[in-house]
């Protein structure tokens, strides 16, 4: 399960939660929210080493596009200048040569454009689903504030606060 289904489960789980009477608040098991809160917490730097892995391959796949498009283009060069290299068809062979190492430039260039945007179609699908993470666990933290700041926690739940204090996250 990745780290967007946690949200998704934990924003189940609060709005399922049973409601109190008469308030806003509702009520959910303290250990079983810290858990999943946990586990998101444990899943989110194994989503962020992928992105950095996506990164590292667009490295990979720009420089092999940069050495095809060069290895392309001192093919052309070396066509070049053998055709050159004749006599009676030196006008020709320069044509050629051109229009070869053009191609060879065009095709190049065509490879960045590829890798390019398949690298920023990639980078922001990750944004939003890091942009849903944050909004995610922004609204959990938020319903959690206005449970704590309306007063629906017990002195037997406020006792059990200072008993087991929450996890850093």
């Amino acid at each position: 399960m990745g780290a967007l289904d946690r949200i998704e489960e934990i924003i189940a789980y609060v709005e399922q939660a049973k409601a109190v009477p008469m308030s806003r608040a509702c009520k959910v098991d303290r250990a079983e929210m810290i858990a999943m809160l946990e586990e998101l917490q444990n899943e989110l730097p194994g989503d962020l080493r992928r992105a950095e892995a996506m990164l590292q391959e667009r490295d990979k796949i720009i420089d092999a596009g940069e050495r095809e498009a060069e290895r392309i283009i001192a093919e052309g060069e070396s066509e070049h200048a053998r055709l050159v290299s004749r006599h009676e068809i030196t006008v020709s062979a320069e044509h050629e040569g051109n229009r070869i190492v053009t191609e060879a430039r065009g095709e190049a260039q065509r490879l960045r454009d590829e890798v390019d945007e398949y690298v920023d179609t990639t980078l922001a699908n990750f944004e939003q689903f890091l942009h849903r993470a944050l909004s995610g666990v922004e609204r959990g933290r938020d319903k959690m504030h206005t449970l704590r700041e309306i007063g629906t926690f017990t002195p037997q739940q406020e006792q059990f606060e200072e008993e087991k204090p929450l996890p850093q996250i």
